[in-house]
């Protein structure tokens, strides 16, 4: 609305609410601060107004409520490469320890939690086993390393390892790697620990992976004597497949493969990427506080060994061993940290029971990682070899077809096809959003947009210049007048004693200053002057 022209609008000042209303672009502002009284007119004005200003702003608190409630949608889409990373492959035989790897000190130590023996029992166990038993005199060694246990019985790559190849070319024993876990000592293919550099496939299908012919060495698995907990009944080995940035669980996680068949494991990649707080609960910066180690002493040298990526087995892991080691004062073999490996007793009394009541109570609380690379299978199986096979195998291994047949597995893991699923959680609300549902609602019920907010703030200037700053402005002018009275009344009676300067006929008058400054002189007359010349 334009501004009204008019001596009587030209001289009301810019803090004037009418003036404001004539040239506010707020819709209907103008028809209630108008000119002349209240009217029935004007009251309709204002309640529409008022109406009007009450939805827009129950709109934007409801906006406002709606993003402070951070929703977020979840985006599923299927994405193609070039060429995937592959995965790193964790797989262990279910038989932790070899039987002819056993001795008289191991059964002393670890019978009676591995395979429940007693003392007596240890000369049968050892005759079953055909070894020879104990000799007289026999004394058992004051100390025992677990972890040493099963990296000497464990069962080794060099003897199951038959065959391996990746994509066509050969690999061994020196691709894997070591690694420690709840079911022994197991070997990870494409670990890309020390730096190693990652496999990479470009293709998909059968051929373009990691195909591997083990052997069970099912003649070496430790005798059931007794129904124990740990005491495995099947036969075979467990893989689990998964990134180089997790810890493998294999004992959750794992799948199984048998001897006597070929199993084809046709993997999708799957990216996901969570959001973190207050939109979600992902973490990637360090593991749960709760679970953080001890911080070091004043004294103590950081740690030169960087701490690795966050990830959910990870922080699951380093949870289970701070409880473990605070329970038993020391961890299992498969857990990382400082604290000693616990003895076999220490694993049957305390660290077995008190992992499997924690994991039953699920007290670990640890958030996904922001972002997650996982896996998903497919397992189809064949039987092998056929008995034209088994007479080749049978004499290149020198073994017989029977062992062939109850030993000998192939595993073949390979991608689908070049392509890989992203799941994205992702804001459903953002703060443009925001911003733009509040100006629509603005511009609908009261007609305003962001320059109207502007005239708002300069006329509450306006106010503020003229009724407060003015006030005072006033007040200071009216006490400088009121001290400036007696100063001009003196001057007043001074000039009224003070001679005046004439410039007429009279031959009295004279020009004087005050007596201060100038001496007083006579004025000439014009004529008088003319007859003093000669």
């Amino acid at each position: 609305m334009k501004p009204r022209s008019g001596p009587e609008e030209a001289q009301r000042p810019a803090s004037d609410i009418r003036v404001f209303a004539s040239s506010c672009t707020l819709h209907g502002l103008g028809h209630v601060f108008g000119p002349g009284s209240l009217t029935l007119r004007r009251a309709l004005w204002a309640m529409a107004v008022l109406l009007s200003l009450a939805a827009f702003l129950y709109q934007v608190a409801e906006r406002v409520r709606y993003y402070g409630e951070f929703h977020h949608e979840t985006a599923l889409d299927e994405r193609e490469s070039r060429q995937l990373t592959f995965p790193a492959i964790t797989l262990c035989n279910v038989n932790p320890l070899r039987r002819t790897r056993l001795t008289p000190n191991d059964l002393h130590w670890a019978g009676p939690s591995l395979l429940g023996l007693e003392p007596p029992e240890h000369a049968a166990f050892l005759r079953a086993v055909g070894q020879l038993p104990a000799p007289p005199g026999f004394m058992p060694s004051p100390t025992f390393d677990t972890a040493r246990l099963y990296a000497r019985a464990g069962h080794t790559l060099d003897d199951m390892l038959l065959d391996c190849r990746y994509r066509g070319q050969p690999c061994g024993p020196e691709n894997f790697t070591v690694i420690f876990t709840r079911l022994g000592q197991c070997y990870t293919f494409n670990s890309g620990a020390d730096g190693e550099e990652l496999l990479t496939t470009p293709k998909g299908g059968a051929g373009n992976g990691l195909e591997i012919m083990l052997d069970v060495q099912q003649d070496e698995y430790l005798p059931v004597w007794k129904d124990m907990e740990e005491t495995p009944f099947e036969v075979g080995v467990r893989v689990q497949i998964h990134s180089q940035e997790e810890p493998p669980i294999i004992d959750q996680l794992g799948f199984g493969a048998a001897p006597g068949y070929q199993t084809f494991v046709s993997c999708q990649q799957q990216q996901l990427s969570f959001l973190p707080p207050p939109w979600g609960d992902c973490s990637s910066a360090s593991l749960d506080p709760e679970f953080e180690p001890d911080p070091p002493g004043p004294l103590a040298r950081p740690s030169p060994v960087p701490s690795p990526p966050y990830s959910l087995m990870g922080c699951r892991l380093a949870c289970e061993t701070r409880y473990v080691s605070r329970k038993c004062g020391c961890r299992m073999m498969h857990m990382p940290g400082g604290a000693p490996v616990c003895s076999p007793q220490q694993y049957k009394d305390c660290a077995n029971p008190t992992l499997d009541a924690m994991l039953r109570k699920d007290t670990c609380i640890c958030p996904n990682p922001c972002a997650l690379t996982r896996y998903a299978k497919e397992l189809s199986m064949v039987r092998m070899p056929s008995r034209a096979a088994a007479r080749y195998l049978a004499r290149k291994y020198n073994r017989t077809e029977a062992y062939i047949a109850e030993n000998v597995l192939v595993l073949d893991i390979f991608f689908e096809a070049l392509n890989y699923e992203t799941v994205e959680q992702k804001k459903a609300y953002e703060v443009s959003e925001l911003l733009g549902d509040i100006g629509g609602q603005m511009g609908l019920f009261i007609g305003a947009s962001l320059l109207t907010i502007l005239e708002i703030l300069d006329y509450l200037c306006e106010v503020f210049r003229d009724r407060v700053l003015g006030y005072f402005w006033n007040q200071r002018r009216s006490q400088k007048q009121s001290s400036s009275n007696p100063l001009q009344e003196g001057l007043g009676s001074h000039r009224s004693q003070a001679p005046h300067l004439s410039l007429g006929p009279s031959h009295q008058d004279s020009l004087c200053l005050p007596p201060h400054l100038l001496p007083c002189h006579t004025t000439l007359d014009p004529v008088s002057v003319s007859r003093a010349k000669p």
